[in-house]
């Protein structure tokens, strides 16, 4: 008889943006996004036309999108609402079946979980449109990070469900007492720091992140983070995950890996399937264990 080691594999989940990771950005639904975004704050908000791109630029740039950029200066709106508008008339045609990413996806012997700041129709319906939609055990959206849709910052929801709760704001439109984040920034000592918080949360938050890992149970040490945005990145990168830039062939601070392509993941990140290839391999406990095996004269 003699013992060898058995080797456990360096992850055990795979935690994926949607959005611009899964499939490309010429595909142009970040662009119908944006005009969408534009046309609510407009049509919906009264928000002065002019100061519409300048005002989504700052929200982005701020509270990691522009809904919760909104909600931070002090405008109320049913996010279902929201949400169905940006989203509802995207040419979702655009995105077609990808049975080279499913073959991927399949193939890799690791639980796979969605991650987005999307709402749980445009990730179900994005998913479909592409073959994905069995590919992975679980979705964390904006329902899930948002459960209730509270009107004030908080962040200790527990016990949530992958999906989230199907419970709507009961916030109705209204401008009184709107903070005005240009005039604020067109003061040369603003800082970041000084701007009103947010209710919604939502990547790059290191603790929407954080509530992403305690939702899904996951290992932060033993899971690879795919995003296409560097700041997801790198905050991903803050509380332990290990990171995959996708869209880029370079590697930026923060990021592990750099696909140009999600469909270049076997050629990157070969270790991914080394699970598959060990032989008289248990995967139970943490590290490496022995293992008795039979030897044949």
């Amino acid at each position: 008889m003699e013992y060898s080691q058995v080797q456990v594999p360096k992850y055990d989940c795979l935690l994926f943006d949607l959005d611009d990771t899964l499939y490309p950005l010429s595909t142009g639904l970040a662009t119908s996004v944006l005009k969408n975004i534009q046309a609510y704050m407009d049509e919906k908000l009264g928000i002065d036309e002019s100061k519409i791109p300048d005002l989504c630029n700052l929200l982005y740039k701020n509270y990691g999108t522009t809904m919760a950029g909104l909600r931070a200066i002090g405008y109320d709106f049913d996010y279902d609402e929201y949400h169905s508008f940006v989203h509802g008339r995207l040419p979702y045609e655009n995105l077609k079946p990808d049975p080279v990413l499913k073959s991927l996806l399949s193939s890799l012997p690791i639980r796979k979980v969605i991650f987005t700041n999307a709402d749980k129709v445009h990730a179900i319906k994005a998913l479909n449109r592409l073959g994905l939609e069995d590919c992975f055990e679980g979705i964390i959206c904006f329902e899930t990070l948002n459960p209730t849709h509270k009107s004030t910052a908080s962040d200790d929801e527990d016990d949530t469900e992958f999906i989230g709760s199907t419970q709507s704001s009961t916030a109705v439109n209204g401008t009184s007492g709107v903070f005005d984040i240009i005039g604020y920034f067109s003061q040369p000592d603003a800082q970041p720091s000084g701007l009103p918080k947010t209710p919604i949360v939502c990547k790059p938050s290191e603790s929407a992140i954080e509530k992403a890992i305690k939702i899904a149970n996951i290992d932060p040490h033993r899971t690879l983070f795919f995003e296409d945005s560097v700041r997801n990145i790198q905050s991903g990168k803050c509380v332990g995950l290990d990171t995959v830039l996708v869209g880029k062939s370079q590697r930026v601070k923060g990021a592990d890996y750099a696909l140009e392509s999600i469909h270049n993941l076997r050629e990157a990140i070969p270790e991914l399937w080394e699970a598959d290839k060990i032989g008289n391999v248990s995967y139970t406990g943490s590290g490496v264990v022995a293992v008795e095996t039979s030897v044949t004269a």
